[in-house]
């Protein structure tokens, strides 16, 4: 099944956490904004991980990546004030207009997302 991935389903894989082995079953068909691309880069840079060892960690996924191109940054822009209450970053509205577009379920691990997901009606689905 195709999903849309964001940082912390990423972050799960590369790292081992609790979710990973939901999130590899839909691997073959995953999807990826680059807006959460540079999010889960950027954590593991912050964890200590060489930026090459982190970019070839993420590039091993293997997912579809979609650039953040006028129409996902418009659709995000429009997020902003229905998701505002749920306190998301860029990253996670990027990711949700990745999922209005293909309308494709977003993995996720964040309780937040989720919820304005559901809201919205849209497929949200946690990994743990």
């Amino acid at each position: 099944m195709a999903v849309i991935l964001d940082a912390s389903a990423i972050l799960a894989v590369v790292l081992a956490e609790s979710g990973a082995d939901f999130v590899l079953q839909h691997m073959s068909e995953a999807h990826l904004v680059t807006v959460n691309m540079s999010e889960a880069l950027a954590k593991l840079l912050e964890y200590g991980m060489a930026f090459d060892d982190a970019r070839k960690q993420i590039g091993r996924l293997d997912c579809n990546i979609h650039m953040f191109d006028s129409d996902l940054a418009e659709r995000t822009a429009i997020l902003r004030g229905m998701t505002r209450q749920y306190g998301l970053s860029l990253g996670d509205r990027a990711c949700l207009s990745l999922c209005q577009s293909r309308n494709l379920p977003v993995l996720t691990s964040d309780q937040r997302m989720h919820e304005c997901g559901v809201g919205l009606g849209l497929d949200i689905r946690l990994i743990r």
